[in-house]
């Protein structure tokens, strides 16, 4: 059966797809499916995307080896990736023209008939959104989790109703161009990132904040952040929640007019204070994954579904949740020492997070990626604020600017040893860690400049570690 809301809203109106990744490939084939003209603009040829694209060129998608600028596009419709930038020459061209310009997910927002909870955020929007789909289906509640995790949901839309939640994390890169904002939003956090993209931090703020909108009935955001704490102050919305770690309700309170509930750490549980009154709805005891950022990405999902589920859903998904794969994920202990998988941590913010989470552990780091631009020196300050880092391991485009921040102190200063290949560095931090040590990789770089993404760069670091043998 056909996606009627997709194919009406289409129209039979021809369609561009600028790039052929996770997003585009399974609507590339719907709109096959649906006997619309379909044209492919990518960095790679048709012979280097596969044979995925060769088993579309036999239905008739025409492809073109995009240049710089995206020029010769000519669609009535186009499907933007989120890793290309909308401003490109001739992306605005083609819009001139009179071409639409939107994305799997944009248009998924607009035409979707289920209730929408979204995610956006410098840190914890993975883990976040994973722990509020949990919450939703826990309490019996159809859900979909989609967005820039899980599959695309565009395709399946058909099979929603309007009872059923559609969880999403959203990018900034996705954001840049959202007009139909979802019905529940949360902000994590905003901190340096991106910078290899965005043009500056403004346009990085202004994408994290376009996920709220007209459409927007409940902003959660964090009181702590002081972006994130403007933008409750700026967006008006129906309800507007906030969540700390550090501060009382009244001092949350205190902070935005607007907030009328607070969600906040007390005696050890997480406590939501609204009406002048407060109750516990969770004690962190029960939390199986560590760290002070765990507890406000659980603070965070409570608000997005806080009314929306019955308040015993929240112990119960605590005491069975492990988290998120490729963030403090445990790989194994071999000769004393454990192996820890944080390959998500694209950022020195999320890395400083991780290290804070081994607070009290002896550390051996393996960091380095992919350059986004980014201001390596708080990286280097939790690593000294952390204590126990004996070892350093550097790899990646990245490697000398973090070993440039370390090196700006002298004393205390951790072992630091440089490696250009990802598997020398991972073996040089089994060389360096001893009976009682914890190996953590924690890049706080993206993975771009030797693997395809942050998943492929986690299990790289398993299967080398899983294939070692005393």
């Amino acid at each position: 059966m056909k996606n009627q809301r997709l194919f009406k809203y289409l129209n039979d109106r021809s369609c561009a797809l600028l790039g052929l990744g996770v997003s585009n490939l399974p609507l590339a084939y719907k709109l096959c499916e649906y006997g619309v003209s379909v044209s492919v603009f990518d960095k790679k040829s048709l012979s280097e995307l596969g044979k995925d694209a060769r088993a579309l060129s036999e239905r008739g998608v025409r492809f073109y080896k995009a240049n710089g600028d995206f020029s010769g596009i000519d669609a009535d419709v186009i499907f933007r990736s989120p890793g290309i930038r909308p401003d490109k020459k001739g992306i605005t061209a083609a819009v001139g023209r009179g071409s639409e310009l939107t994305s799997e997910m944009e248009l998924f927002l607009k035409l979707t008939p289920a209730r929408t909870f979204a995610v956006t955020g410098s840190d914890g929007k993975t883990t976040t959104t994973t722990l509020t789909g949990k919450f939703l289906e826990a309490d019996g509640k159809r859900v979909y989790v989609g967005g820039n995790i899980g599959a695309p949901l565009l395709c399946d839309m058909d099979e929603m109703k309007k009872e059923d939640c559609a969880v999403l994390e959203l990018s900034s890169f996705q954001l840049m161009t959202v007009s139909d904002a979802p019905r529940y939003v949360a902000v994590t956090n905003v901190s340096e990132n991106h910078l290899d993209w965005h043009t500056d931090m403004r346009e990085y703020f202004a994408a994290k904040k376009n996920i709220v909108g007209e459409r927007t009935e409940r902003l959660v955001t964090n009181a702590d952040c002081a972006v994130t704490l403007s933008f409750a102050r700026e967006c008006a919305v129906p309800e507007t929640i906030l969540f700390s770690t550090r501060k009382t309700a009244d001092e949350v309170f205190a902070l935005c007019q607007r907030c009328k509930t607070a969600i906040t750490l007390r005696d050890g549980f997480i406590t939501v204070t609204e009406n002048g009154k407060t109750r516990q709805l969770l004690n962190t005891d029960s939390l199986r994954i560590p760290g002070a950022h765990n507890v406000e990405n659980y603070m965070t999902a409570i608000g997005l579904t806080l009314g929306e589920v019955s308040n015993g859903v929240y112990d119960r998904v605590a005491r069975e949740f492990l988290g998120v794969e490729h963030r403090l994920e445990f790989v194994r202990e071999l000769g004393g020492v454990k192996y820890y998988n944080s390959s998500i941590d694209s950022s020195p913010a999320r890395s400083s997070a991780a290290l804070s989470a081994m607070s009290g552990k002896s550390l051996v780091v393996i960091c380095g990626g992919y350059d986004k631009n980014l201001d390596y020196a708080p990286l280097a300050e939790a690593i000294y604020a952390h204590g126990g880092v004996k070892a350093v391991i550097l790899t990646g485009q990245t490697g000398e600017k973090i070993y440039r921040a370390i090196t700006e102190r002298s004393e205390n200063r951790p072992i630091l040893v440089k490696k250009n290949d990802f598997t020398e560095a991972v073996l040089a931090a089994k060389d360096a860690a001893a009976a009682g040590d914890c190996v953590l990789l924690s890049p706080a770089s993206a993975s771009f400049d030797a693997f395809k993404n942050f998943v492929e760069r986690g299990e790289r670091f398993k299967n080398i570690v899983n294939e070692w043998s005393l």
